[in-house]
């Protein structure tokens, strides 16, 4: 079993997921090779924090044991957690200056999703029963494909399919969607365009400030 690791030590290790692996079990026999039980091979004591979705590449941590499991599972409920994405969107957004979040140039985005049951595994925007969702995107210099834009993605939330969605509502797809995307814009890239490129956060048990890159493979 191929497994990509950035970093590992007795508590926990940060993996390269590749577009393509899920990173827990589904359903059937065909589905149980994921990241973690890759990880589990190595590290029996592994335990899933959290999830990318299975197109999507990038950095995610695993941990080793259940109360670093619960640490690190706490500080990504308390937004302790950077995370950085990077993607290639459909068209050019318009960059609102009057929305912009700071002198950076972060746009804001906010919108309530929620798990669309009758068409899983979609979410969708539901304004009256969504949960809260916030992103920060801005351009970012880089390959271009004609006719799209790339894009620095920072979820403030952690929603399924949040940036997915939120890029989706922009009017500007992530080429290679298969879930949201229109047919046309999926046939643009052989893959989802969306990298989990950056991951920082305090060591659970040392608060060591930990910071990881992965360069993005597009």
């Amino acid at each position: 079993m191929n497994l990509d690791v950035v970093y590992s030590d007795a508590h926990l290790a940060v993996l390269n997921k590749p577009s393509g692996l899920l990173s827990v079990p589904g359903r059937g026999d065909d589905k149980q090779d994921c990241l973690i039980a890759r990880a589990q091979s190595v590290w029996p004591d592994a335990l899933t924090v959290h999830r990318l979705d299975m197109a999507t590449s990038g950095l995610v941590v695993v941990a080793r044991g259940p109360e670093v499991q619960r640490m690190l599972s706490h500080a990504f409920a308390e937004r302790k957690v950077h995370k950085m994405y990077e993607a290639v969107v459909d068209g050019s957004p318009p960059e609102d200056l009057s929305n912009a979040t700071s002198p950076e140039g972060w746009q804001d985005i906010q919108l309530p999703l929620l798990i669309d049951w009758p068409n899983r595994p979609k979410s969708k925007v539901d304004w009256t029963h969504g949960k809260p969702s916030q992103t920060h995107w801005r351009r970012k210099a880089g390959p271009v494909i004609e006719g799209a834009t790339r894009l620095e993605l920072h979820p403030i939330t952690g929603r399924t399919h949040q940036l997915r969605l939120h890029m989706m509502a922009l009017g500007h797809a992530i080429l290679g969607d298969t879930l949201y995307a229109s047919p046309e814009v999926c046939a643009r890239a052989p893959r989802l365009l969306l990298h989990a490129r950056q991951l920082q956060f305090h060591h659970p048990l040392t608060q060591e400030w930990l910071s990881f890159e992965m360069a993005v493979p597009f």
